[in-house]
């Protein structure tokens, strides 16, 4: 589906509120600028199929650039702006794109890709001027406002890291419809579900080259409603937006929630959220105390679903249920959700009903890959059947078909709702010399979930103090993203490992619960 009808029936109608510079978009500017921006993509040579990237804070104008290509036939990819130059040029090159736009407010960032990323064909800049980059705003103005005669649905690949730390770009086949003749993504049963519609004002705090802001967002405008847009995550700026706008559907992550109950009960009961219906959460497990507490203060509003980017299935769970069956993420086969959930052993073999194992969908035609990796795409795959896929997530289903987390893939960190990796930076801190064995662990943390911490065994000769602990933590930051890197390290004589080398996760896990409740860090100026 494509918004574009709402321009012609009701062109004066908010698409999207920008609340850091109170800008409004009205979806006939939506459709002309996306418009301008698809003649502008078919003029420069990029073709169905071919690869754009996007590189932007939370701005009204991705969205132009996401519709622009939906309407193009081409994929998009948003590139996590918070990536270092490095990362972020392989999410470029990886994903072949032809173009490269960017929001002047990253221009830092966008200068250091120049060198990085030769394949590129055009680089654009909006918002202001970018050393390298075309004027957006001078590119597309003279192009037509009409709709191209021609318009195949594109389709968004966007990249989930690989337990190895590689970023691997999630890729669907296009469907050959053109946009409006066509019922769109999957993600908008899953809205409706949730009564998304034209009097929808949904909130999205989060950024939005994450998977669920973008995908809801713009399922958001393909049903007729209004998308507020933040900038940032800021607790009680999230309640005046609430309130200002009267959002009626909103999606958060854990950490979110922490941080709105941290807040003085005085500030939180200073703001009408009266209008809000469905407030979403996912991206990580919560606390049942947590949803708990949030639910007295917002009551029964809160709605849990379990998926993943690639989409191969996902699960539902309304408040009441909840409330039966605390810390379930809900069931398959229910209004809304996609794919049927089954637990299978080691081997693929089904387990009965309370028996842990990995999680797998079934979804018949539904066949996801992952973009140049073809070893990647079949190890999410049953080893019998084809249609089954998994995220490497553990857990049960009780006798009802309701899925409880219980695990996921032992690789995986999830801070803040965001998944880290530990092997790509154990890889960067194996380097630094003073680092004879290294072991990259998530730790509970109050606020995000889970933190990232190192387990160091130094070279022989090097004392582990304050000064080598921030020496080690900068090594990590000037290769990788800031929320990557551990805020601690912790000193071991010895890391536990096979004498073939394997790490013992049992015993690891053992050392991990040794350093219970760090909260504050071992060594002065650790952060």
């Amino acid at each position: 589906m494509y918004p574009g009808r709402y321009a012609a029936v009701d062109p004066h109608r908010i698409a999207v509120h920008e609340t850091v510079i109170g800008r409004a978009v009205t979806y006939r500017e939506l459709d002309e600028g996306s418009a301008r921006f698809a003649h502008w993509l078919r003029a420069h040579g990029v073709d169905v199929g071919d690869h754009i990237a996007v590189l932007t804070v939370n701005d009204a104008a991705a969205y132009e650039l996401y519709w622009g290509a939906m309407r193009s036939g081409v994929y998009v990819t948003f590139v996590n702006s918070h990536l270092a130059p490095a990362e972020a040029a392989h999410v470029v090159d990886d994903c072949d794109a032809k173009v490269l736009v960017v929001s002047a407010r990253l221009a830092d960032l966008a200068e250091r890709l120049v060198p990085l990323t030769p394949a590129v064909h055009h680089r654009i800049a909006f918002g202001g001027s970018v050393a390298g980059h075309l004027v957006y705003e001078d590119e597309v103005a003279a192009r037509p406002l009409t709709p191209p005669a021609d318009q195949p649905r594109g389709a968004d690949m966007l990249y989930s890291s690989g337990t190895t730390g590689r970023p691997k770009g999630i890729k669907l086949p296009l469907t050959g419809a053109q946009v409006g003749d066509e019922p769109g993504p999957p993600v908008l049963q899953m809205l409706r579900h949730f009564g998304f519609g034209e009097d929808t004002v949904y909130l999205s705090p989060a950024p939005i080259y994450h998977a669920a802001p973008l995908r809801y967002s713009a399922g958001t405008q393909a049903l007729g409603g209004t998308v507020v847009l933040m900038d940032r995550f800021a607790p009680e700026e999230c309640l005046a937006v609430i309130e200002k706008f009267g959002v009626t559907h909103s999606q958060w992550v854990p950490t979110h929630f922490v941080r709105l109950l941290a807040l003085d009960g005085s500030v939180r009961d200073r703001y009408d959220l009266s209008t809000m219906r469905v407030a979403l959460h996912s991206a990580a497990p919560c606390p049942v105390d947590v949803k708990q507490r949030l639910m007295q203060w917002w009551g029964e509003i809160v709605y849990e679903y379990y998926s993943s980017t690639e989409s191969i299935g996902s699960t539902l769970i309304g408040p009441r249920e909840w409330l039966r069956r605390p810390g379930s993420v809900g069931r398959t086969g229910a209004p809304g959700s996609a794919g049927i959930a089954h637990i299978c052993d080691g081997d693929g073999r089904v387990l009965p009903p309370g028996e842990m194992g990995t999680v797998y969908f079934e979804r018949p035609g539904y066949h996801v890959g992952y973009h140049k990796d073809p070893e990647k795409s079949a190890s999410i795959r049953h080893p019998e059947f084809s249609d089954w896929s998994t995220t490497g997530d553990l857990g049960y289903l009780d006798s009802d078909g309701y899925l409880y987390l219980t695990g996921r893939d032992k690789f995986t960190i999830i801070s803040g709702g965001v998944n880290i990796y530990p092997q790509e930076i154990e890889n960067v801190l194996a380097l630094h010399p003073s680092i004879a064995d290294v072991a990259v662990v998530g730790v509970p943390d109050a606020d995000r979930g889970e933190r990232v911490e190192a387990f160091v065994q130094l070279v022989d000769g090097v004392v582990g103090d304050g000064e080598i602990e921030r020496d080690i933590i900068d090594h990590c930051r000037e290769k990788l993203s800031r929320f990557k890197c551990p805020r601690h390290v912790r000193f071991v004589d010895e890391l536990p490992r096979t004498p073939t080398g394997k790490m013992v996760k049992g015993a690891l896990s053992d050392l991990v619960r040794s350093y219970a409740d760090p909260d504050a860090a071992p060594f002065p100026g650790a952060v």
